[in-house]
């Protein structure tokens, strides 16, 4: 199972990054942002390519790899 390392949307707003400033650049969009409130990490490689280029990161400072328990 894929897991966010981080609180993505508050590593953003660290960053400067609000949800309007992040919509009205058409950075990511509200269904994107809302995935990441979830924790959920069915989002596009555009999207992840997005989020490390704004936290200046690579992938694998947000993500990690957990196996799923048999």
């Amino acid at each position: 199972m894929i897991k966010y390392k981080i609180d993505i949307m508050q590593a953003l707003k660290e960053k400067g990054y609000s949800s309007y400033k992040l919509r009205q650049s058409k950075l990511l969009a509200e269904t994107t942002m809302t995935k990441l409130r979830n924790n959920n990490t069915k989002i596009t490689l555009e999207n992840l390519n997005t989020i490390c280029t704004l936290l200046q990161c690579q992938p694998g400072d947000i993500l990690e790899y957990l196996p799923d328990k048999e």
